[in-house]
């Protein structure tokens, strides 16, 4: 019986068996097998299969990808980066940075003279005290699986939201401080708004702050993340800020539109 090389089968069966083959299998041993194969793998068809496949879009899907390699992977890899947002691990993966008057503590929502937070799934907060309580995290974007060329060269959008409220009988200021550095921590960008005061006898809503970096320089590999606050009224306790569902999120959007090598996934 004569052997039939793979090759030969049709072009549509060969890019239907490379939908089910991992993402950086195909780009690391599958491209360079030959000059076939690294023209399927680059046909903007395959890519778009395998983010329906995976659930990345609908078939209705009609927002324009400017590159659909990158946005398969920008897609999987797409989760909150910062551990324990919401207080359900204590302050488990938190680093304490400064831990003023009766310190950091962790409460049930929607606390007293609180209200509950708009997405019922959050069920806990953190909050603070009559001096000042700042916590962080710093995100290690390679030990995230975020490679140096997909930094780089197409530097997706980093989008970073948190939640702060006060009680309604007192008042309090919030910070956040958001930096991109470097691998040896060098700041390439950062955001750090002015500190919000919430006044005594407030409707104690959770407020949401959004930021987008967009265009940062290329170059960064971590993200540090702080935020805290205390009250205004100087009471032992927790009378201060409230944070909870914080997050770091990267996009599939992105700045540059050159396409991905198969030496860099």
């Amino acid at each position: 019986m004569a052997v039939v090389s793979i090759n030969q089968l049709p072009e549509n069966i060969l890019l239907e068996l490379f939908t089910h083959v991992p993402a950086r299998e195909l780009l690391w041993n599958c491209r360079p097998v030959c000059s076939l194969w690294r023209d399927l793998i680059d046909v903007v068809t395959l890519w778009k299969r395998k983010s329906l496949r995976d659930g990345f879009i609908t078939e209705d899907w009609d927002q324009p990808v400017t590159d659909w390699k990158i946005f398969y992977f920008l897609s999987s890899l797409r989760r909150n980066l910062l551990r324990n947002p919401c207080a359900e691990e204590d302050m488990g993966f938190w680093r304490i940075d400064s831990n003023e008057g009766d310190h950091w503590k962790v409460e049930s929502l929607p606390g007293g003279h609180g209200t509950n937070f708009p997405d019922p799934k959050v069920k806990k907060y953190f909050v603070t005290s009559y001096g000042m309580c700042l916590k962080s995290q710093l995100v290690d974007l390679k030990a995230e699986g975020y490679w140096e060329e997909l930094l780089d060269t197409f530097r997706p959008d980093i989008v970073v939201k948190d939640w702060f409220a006060a009680r309604a009988d007192c008042g309090c200021t919030y910070h956040l401080r958001v930096q991109l550095a470097s691998a040896d921590y060098i700041v390439l960008a950062s955001f750090e708004p002015p500190p919000v005061i919430i006044h005594q006898w407030n409707d104690a809503k959770w407020n949401e702050v959004s930021y987008t970096f967009s265009d940062y320089p290329p170059g960064v590999r971590h993200i540090l993340f702080q935020h805290g606050g205390k009250d205004t009224q100087f009471w032992a306790g927790w009378y201060g800020t409230r944070v909870t569902n914080s997050s770091i999120i990267i996009s599939h959007k992105m700045t540059q539109k050159r396409g991905l090598t198969n030496n860099s996934a």
